[in-house]
């Protein structure tokens, strides 16, 4: 069976080049490109990984992150943050909640895969 990831990220070409790589690694992909439709997708496809980027339209990142991980069905679905901004002032923004991982735009492909097969396992 494979894995449900959801891409939460406005950045449209990034996602599609993303959806592509993920799919020829195996992996089931929704994408959604603003918060209200991340934090939707996140309760009705039910993934086992959330790459979310933390600055976009629809309420921003930080706001899905927080209806995300405040819910009691996505609350323990795993989120990799992707963002412009660095690890330290994604934390900042985000105060106590963790992400299970971080990755700084623009990253390399096959470092995001790494983290996705890391948390995942």
């Amino acid at each position: 069976m494979s894995q449900k990831i959801l891409i939460v990220d406005d950045d449209i070409p990034l996602a599609q080049v993303l959806t592509i790589e993920l799919i020829s690694h195996g992996y089931e992909v929704v994408v959604a490109h603003d918060a209200y439709q991340g934090v939707k997708q996140a309760h009705d496809f039910h993934p086992d990984l959330i790459i979310l980027d933390l600055k976009m339209p629809g309420g921003g990142g930080i706001t899905a992150f927080k209806n995300i991980s405040l819910s009691v069905q996505t609350s323990t679905i795993p989120i990799i943050f992707v963002s412009s901004y660095s690890q330290e002032e994604a934390a900042r923004m985000v105060g106590n909640m963790e992400a299970k991982d971080f990755c700084k735009k623009p990253f390399k492909m096959d470092d995001i895969l790494l983290k996705i097969k890391k948390v995942l396992e």
